[in-house]
């Protein structure tokens, strides 16, 4: 099917303009909810990890507090002092130790240890410690657990001796912790990017509406329910409205003109080439011994020149009259018109003309003159070569939901057409038959002027025996204009 040349497909896909803003918008929501993710997660980790830590110093402090150095300068502990039970219970996750470290760094391991580590040690790496200054370590204690260590180094005696005191606590509670707040957290975000996206698309929808309604508006005109476009537009496009109903008006203003000087033209040619022909016509027979006979060139000359006029002033006038949406006919009334004058015209030869129309109106979507040309023009071709009879069919075709067609079979019972003439017989000027009269531009005007449509012409043969000419146009939608 041709599609008419004011009409373009439509894009409904993934790259229309609802598509690109939903897809924008939503990527823009998801990164931001991932980057806000990360942030609030590497927040929450680290302030859970201050907040252990500042615990675990408290727990070393309160370590330091109670450690002394007995009668015989040995290191010595109260346990009894410490406030915690959990130094007492065995693996429970809150551990001591207590090391002698020598000026190079090394030393006994575990000189004093909590009850909790029960038969272990923390295996502490050698560092140089400042005093006073408290180092941070992540090492594995008992049973594998993940330990976090806080060590200060403490002098006594003069600074002969030094220790290393060492408290470590189970880090499993809080990597649990950060774990469950990172699960919670990327779920509540995941819902929010839902709710976002569902807002977003709310939202677009929102803000395209307009467009639907510029696109119902466009549909009207296009297919005959509104010269213009009507409704309530906001404010950034009631401009594009207005210029475009200025537009339609302009064009309308411009074919009315085109349509008026083409009949200008058409006067101001045909009447002196009528003063040419009846001159020649009256002219006296000239004497057998003269050169040419000068009537019979003027007349076949003027009947050249006039089929020349004829072409070009249809050609004139359909490259003036395009299409303009919003126009449209009923085929009906224009249908039984045009059978009543060729009943007239061709009431010498007796024929029988039928014409076969659906019950419910059916519209052209272009104008009337237009729909009368083309189908006067197949009417009064038919009627010249059928012998007895000229049908008329109107059916509908529903090839696509958007673009339903109008199919206008005209058929005769004449002699037909072979299938090799029925291409000539579409040409300027083509005459297969020159006993009948005619100037040979009735099908090449139908078929120029529906192909400006979007439709087409086809030449068949018909059921008895004739020709089946088909004109094949748009459809315009019922409803009032």
């Amino acid at each position: 099917m041709m599609q008419a040349p004011w009409t373009r497909p439509r894009h409904t896909g993934p790259w229309s303009l609802r598509w690109r803003l939903l897809a924008a918008t939503v990527a823009g929501i998801a990164v931001a909810l991932v980057l806000a993710g990360v942030v609030l997660n590497g927040l929450f980790e680290r302030h859970v990890q201050q907040q252990f830590e500042q615990t675990l110093t408290h727990q070393l402090d309160q370590v330091m507090a109670r450690f002394e150095l007995d009668a015989r300068g040995q290191p010595a502990m109260s346990e009894q002092a410490l406030s915690d039970p959990r130094w007492k219970k065995p693996y429970s996750g809150l551990y001591w130790q207590v090391d002698a470290m020598a000026t190079d760094g090394q030393g006994r391991t575990g000189v004093l240890r909590s009850r909790s580590l029960w038969d272990t040690t923390l295996a502490l790496q050698p560092d140089a410690l400042d005093d006073g200054a408290v180092h941070v370590h992540h090492v594995a204690g008992p049973l594998g657990a993940p330990l976090l260590v806080l060590e200060r180094r403490v002098t006594t005696a003069g600074e002969s001796a030094r220790w290393r005191i060492a408290v470590a606590a189970d880090e499993t509670a809080m990597q649990a912790a950060v774990v469950q707040f990172s699960r919670v957290l990327a779920g509540s975000l995941a819902v929010l990017l839902v709710l976002l996206a569902a807002a977003a698309w709310a939202q677009v929808a929102v803000g395209l509406r307009p467009l639907k309604v510029l696109e119902t508006a466009l549909q009207d005109v296009e297919q005959g329910r509104a010269h213009q476009l009507l409704g309530t537009f906001p404010a950034e496009l009631q401009p594009v409205t207005d210029g475009f109903n200025k537009v339609l008006t302009r064009n309308t203003q411009v074919v009315e003109r085109a349509r008026a000087q083409a009949a200008n033209l058409a006067h101001a040619l045909k009447n002196p080439l009528t003063v040419l022909e009846q001159a020649a016509r009256a002219a006296p027979p000239l004497a057998s011994n003269e050169p040419y006979a000068l009537a019979p060139l003027v007349q076949e000359q003027v009947q050249v020149a006039r089929r020349h006029i004829d072409w070009h002033l249809a050609r004139a006038r359909m490259a003036g009259g395009a299409p303009v949406p919003g126009q449209r006919a009923e085929l009906g009334p224009a249908l039984r018109g045009l059978v009543r004058v060729m009943d007239k015209v061709h009431a010498s030869r007796a024929l029988t003309l039928r014409v076969d129309l659906p019950d419910q109106p059916i519209f052209f979507a272009g104008e009337e003159q237009d729909l009368q040309e083309m189908v006067g023009n197949l009417l009064d071709n038919a009627c010249k070569w059928a012998r007895s009879t000229v049908h008329v069919f109107v059916r509908v075709w529903h090839v696509a939901p958007a673009m339903p067609q109008l199919r206008v079979e005209i058929e005769d019972d004449g002699p037909g057409i072979g299938a090799d003439q029925r291409a000539r017989a579409l040409g300027r000027g083509v005459r297969l038959d020159e006993s009948v009269a005619g100037s040979g531009l009735g099908l090449a005007i139908v078929h120029d002027l529906a192909g400006l449509y979007g439709g087409h012409l086809e030449l068949a043969p018909a059921g008895r025996g004739g020709l089946c000419a088909a004109l094949v146009l748009p459809m315009a939608a019922r409803g009032v204009a």
